[in-house]
């Protein structure tokens, strides 16, 4: 199937979940990450803020596991009209406010920014995955510029509620493959 048709239809699926299978498959990607990922060799941790009414997996879960459990540094993108993200350092005092999306994102006033080298792994949010670790986002490419920027030895791990689909059919040049994807059964590796 195309992007379109599969955004189409993924957004449609994830509609239909309740809040309560969103926690469980939220937990259950939480659980794979930690106890599959080495998340002590990296430095640098970037990952979304789950956007709540799109059902997206509720990386809060995790946030919190690595902010009580790792020495890890957290970063959260803003992201900007152009197509850009911006990227902010989390703490305990960082400040948030919503986008014209209703988006939370990091304020630009008192954050501190973080560069985008370095950041070790990065999670990535998406609607569907193929079995090659080619994703479909929300269309707007924001991740495919940002990926592109990263450093080549940059982790990439999708999270996804579903499954892989066999093939996406109209991949490009610009598609960036992930290394692996979590879903709440198990973690595929496309290294």
């Amino acid at each position: 199937m195309s992007k379109q048709d599969l955004r189409k239809e993924y957004l449609q699926k994830r509609k239909a979940l309740t809040e309560t299978e969103v926690e469980d498959f939220s937990r259950k990607i939480r659980d794979w990450f930690f106890s599959s990922i080495p998340v002590h060799a990296y430095a640098t941790i970037h990952t979304f803020l789950p956007i709540r009414r799109n059902n997206e997996i509720d990386t809060c879960l995790i946030i919190n596991t690595l902010q009580k459990d790792f020495a890890t540094d957290i970063v959260i993108p803003r992201s900007h009209e152009d197509g850009t993200m911006s990227h902010y350092l989390l703490t305990k005092d960082s400040v948030f406010e919503e986008n014209k999306w209703k988006i939370s994102e990091p304020s630009p006033v008192g954050n501190p920014r973080s560069s985008v080298f370095s950041i070790d792994l990065v999670l990535i949010p998406l609607l569907c995955f193929d079995k090659k670790g080619y994703r479909v986002g929300y269309g707007k490419g924001y991740y495919d510029r940002f990926l592109a920027e990263c450093r080549p030895d940059v982790l990439k791990i999708g999270l996804s509620i579903f499954e892989p689909i066999d093939k996406i059919i109209d991949v490009t040049e610009f598609d960036i493959k992930m290394n692996y994807c979590i879903t709440p059964n198990k973690i595929w590796s496309f290294s």
